[in-house]
């Protein structure tokens, strides 16, 4: 799937991951591919990704949106 994440200053990260966990505001949020429709709030925290390569990066987020659709993820994050 594809993840973009997005601050007001930048564009952090643009690719293709194999599962995301994000910080919800009601606890861990996992997204594997073919996640259904969502859209929620973030909490402060650190955004978890694995890349199709297998690699682990992790980014850190003072809150924000997350929008979950058709196999693409777009963080707005501060």
């Amino acid at each position: 799937m594809l993840l973009d994440i997005i601050t007001p200053d930048q564009k952090l990260y643009s690719g293709e991951v194999t599962s995301i966990v994000l910080p919800g505001i009601d606890g861990e949020l996992g997204v594997l591919n073919n996640h259904a429709p969502l859209i929620t709030a973030l909490k402060e925290g650190t955004i978890n990704i694995i890349k199709e390569t297998g690699e682990n990066e992790a980014f850190e987020t003072k809150g924000g949106i997350v929008e979950v659709l058709n196999n693409k993820v777009i963080v707005l994050a501060e």
